[in-house]
């Protein structure tokens, strides 16, 4: 019996995916759980896999297309049964935007070992159905060579032509047109070192013809002057959701400054007792946070409309910029975990986010979330709650200023945070006194490893 395959709810909140790249052919074997794709979804990279046995007999979503979740993207069934009926009733995908001819060529079974060369990450993340802008305002230059290249309008499928799968590999790498390559193999076979030099004489002739305009064109000529580029699904998530928040709730901010030079000095300590013991800054601040929310459950809250949710353990979401945005790993239990594991913890999650490899688990059920900006020397800002959440705290760099303490002035190392707070559920007194609290581990800091 033949088994759809649809685009699954990869994550809590995915209503679309994109599917990037197919890792098994049509007429492929697979077995139940194996991986058929990778999907992107809105939060990261993840893997649509198999629910049953059989053939894959169809791909009905290219590489590249965005389609909503309950799509059907394939069918698997054995290799004589009868789909006609499961594709012609599952009605048209619905991607984004319609993908270019080339690359509904490169879904075809001729076309296999092509499509099935792995991206690179950088073009992987969120490319959508058209290609990056550089590969596109190349195209048409290089069509200009007289020898080698693609010649304009010629057509996109290459299975047709004599040549090897590693050349034809290349020439889809390199955007060549193989009817308008000479092959020297067997019978006029187009071989590896065919595609080599037809690429190296079409760069030659892109140079000098670069060279000829640069030479004769005014020094105002530009190619354009702008470059639309298609939404990725973690930025539409980031518009939506961020559109949520600084609209319908009524935000107030507390702006607190606090002395770090106890905590440089642990760090120092902690740092000479070896690398198993060195933490952050960060580190630590995140710990404070976590402590200070375990002492204040009315800030460690969510708004669910008709109800306020008070939270007794401290899941704290820290926010992580990647190529594509902003995404928010969460540390789940962070009150009850050492500096020494937040700082494992934190790094790890920071770099399985920006290589966009967390897990669903891994990127939900915050409930406080921290935004930290100093490492790029930014004084002070305010930050967007993040629904459902009460609350998000702004951290600031650290640096050395000039205060009066006791009647002298000393040099001390100081930061500055700002607590974006939803006045619905926190009061000024309550966050103040959560400010409060904070402050005093902070500027405390063996509090927090008694």
């Amino acid at each position: 019996m033949a088994t759809k395959v649809f685009m699954e709810a990869l994550s809590p909140t995915m209503e679309e995916g994109r599917l990037v790249k197919w890792l098994k052919n049509e007429g492929d074997a697979v077995k139940s759980g194996e991986t058929l794709a990778e999907v992107e979804t809105d939060k990261a990279i993840m893997e649509l896999v198999a629910r049953g046995d059989g053939v894959l007999r169809k791909r009905l979503i290219a590489e590249g297309d965005t389609a909503a979740v309950g799509t059907l993207a394939g069918v698997i069934a054995t290799a004589d049964e009868n789909i006609d009926a499961l594709i012609a009733g599952a009605g048209a995908p619905a991607p984004a935007a319609a993908p270019p001819a080339a690359e509904k060529a490169s879904a075809t079974p001729q076309e296999a070992g092509a499509s099935s060369v792995p991206r690179k990450a950088a073009e992987s993340q969120g490319e959508a159905s058209a290609p990056p802008p550089e590969k596109a305002a190349a195209a048409p230059q290089a069509s200009a060579a007289p020898t080698g290249a693609p010649a304009a309008g010629a057509p996109a499928a290459q299975g047709d032509v004599r040549s090897s799968p590693l050349a034809r590999r290349l020439a889809t790498e390199r955007g060549l047109d193989l009817h308008a390559v000479q092959g020297s193999g067997p019978n006029g076979r187009i071989i590896k070192r065919d595609i080599e030099a037809a690429a190296a004489a079409g760069v030659a002739a892109l140079r000098a013809a670069v060279a000829a305009a640069v030479s004769s064109a005014p020094a105002i000529a530009r190619e354009g002057d702008f470059h639309d580029e298609p939404l990725s699904n973690i930025r539409k998530v980031i518009a939506k959701r961020l559109g949520e928040s600084i609209g319908p709730i009524p935000t107030f901010y507390l702006t607190a400054e606090f002395d770090l030079s106890r905590v440089m000095e642990m760090r120092t300590a902690m740092k000479e007792l070896g690398d198993d013991y060195k933490v952050s800054v960060n580190d630590v601040l995140l710990k404070a946070i976590a402590v200070a929310l375990s002492q204040h459950p009315e800030v460690n809250a969510h708004w669910l409309g008709d109800r306020i949710r008070y939270h007794n353990r401290v899941h704290l979401g820290m926010a992580v910029a990647t190529d594509d945005g902003l995404i928010v790993p969460v540390i789940w239990d962070a009150d009850r975990k050492r500096m020494s594991e937040i700082s494992r913890e934190s790094k790890e999650l920071a770099k399985r986010a920006r290589e966009r490899k967390l897990k669903p688990e891994e990127f939900t059920g915050s409930t406080f979330s921290v935004s930290n900006l100093g490492m790029f020397g930014i004084d002070q800002f305010t930050a967007i709650i993040n629904p459902p959440e009460a609350a998000i705290l702004a951290i600031g760099t650290s640096e050395d200023k000039l205060v009066v303490v006791n009647g002298e002035a000393v040099v001390r190392n100081r930061v500055r945070v700002t607590m974006s707070c939803d006045h619905r559920i926190i009061d000024g007194a309550v966050g103040a006194k959560f400010l409060q609290t904070l402050r005093r581990l902070v500027e405390n800091p063996l509090m927090l490893v008694y």
